[in-house]
């Protein structure tokens, strides 16, 4: 079979997906049925994406990752190692509340440290960072960096992945791209 992507001997893939060209599978994932993953993604070794994920195109999906259906990530977006999503805010094993799946969006550029938990529902900023085994409880902002469990704001991330130092006018650069951001009533943009 001519694909246009790549995927390892051992990777499980079930008919009605959609991969992207360019796109890489490694061993032991399991894309299912029903989702769409984007142009030139990563997706690596035991990962399981479910049914109507989607993500956007050059996704880098890091190993032990699952992706839950509920769960869209726009382009751009970095999973870190064994970050965790839910997709029921109260799951018990005798009650199916697979109707109830609570939507999860990952903005833009956003990164997902390793070993970190997403509780459901709250949807993650373009460009945020969130720290390696922080718990996210609650929405996160754009360009937010958030830590700890539960985690919480502790700064403000470039879109190159910087740390952000404002200024007394509420002004920063970011050192590698050089582009100037603002911060004004607790958001930050980058500025034109």
């Amino acid at each position: 079979m001519d694909t246009h992507y790549n995927a390892h001997p051992s990777a499980f893939i079930d008919a009605g997906c959609i991969i992207g060209k360019g796109t890489r599978i490694w061993h032991f994932s399991h894309i299912m049925s029903g989702c769409a993953i984007g142009e030139n993604c990563n997706i690596g070794q035991n990962v399981v994406v479910s049914p109507e994920v989607k993500l956007g195109n050059n996704v880098k999906v890091q190993n032990n990752v699952s992706i839950y259906t509920g769960v869209e990530c726009e382009d751009d977006v970095f999973l870190g190692p064994s970050c965790v999503f839910t997709n029921v805010i109260n799951p018990r094993s005798a009650v199916d509340r697979r109707g109830e799946y609570l939507r999860t969006l990952v903005k833009k550029g956003a990164t997902i440290g390793a070993n970190a938990t997403i509780v459901c529902g709250h949807d993650i900023g373009r460009f945020a960072f969130i720290a390696a085994g922080a718990v996210v409880t609650k929405e996160v902002p754009d360009h937010a960096l958030v830590m700890g469990n539960p985690a919480r704001r502790t700064g403000w991330m470039s879109e190159h992945g910087h740390k952000l130092q404002f200024d007394a006018t509420g002004h920063a650069t970011c050192p590698e791209s050089g582009q100037c951001y603002v911060l004004k009533n607790e958001n930050v943009s980058r500025e034109a």
